[in-house]
């Protein structure tokens, strides 16, 4: 049995490779563009209605709960995305939604 090396398993074999990781990185730079925005957005507003100066301990929440935020709704939609694509939510057991059971029996209530 000879593996060529285009059969090697694994994402690091994969000539898709290095696209991938750019494209990773730059989902990353784009996530982290919009976190920062964000935050000044944010620091801004405060101060527009008269909640003062933001510390340096402000900052930093701020900018970790907007980063944090942004990077977990990246993360579910990628995860929706995927389950879409590989197929996952058609293969759903539903044998105990009772209203699965009673649209095929109209006289059950």
């Amino acid at each position: 049995m000879s593996a060529r090396s285009d059969d090697r398993v694994g994402f690091a074999g994969d000539r898709r490779y290095p696209r991938t990781m750019l494209r990773l990185l730059r989902n990353l730079a784009i996530a982290a563009a919009v976190a920062l925005v964000c935050t000044v957005g944010i620091s801004l507003f405060w101060r527009l209605i008269g909640g003062g100066p933001l510390p340096v301990h402000g900052w930093i929440a701020l900018l970790i709960g907007t980063l944090g935020t942004v990077g977990l709704a990246w993360g579910l939609m990628a995860l929706a995305f995927k389950s879409d694509r590989e197929g996952w939510d058609a293969r759903v057991d539903n044998s105990l939604d009772p209203a699965i059971h009673s649209a095929d029996d109209p006289d059950k209530p």
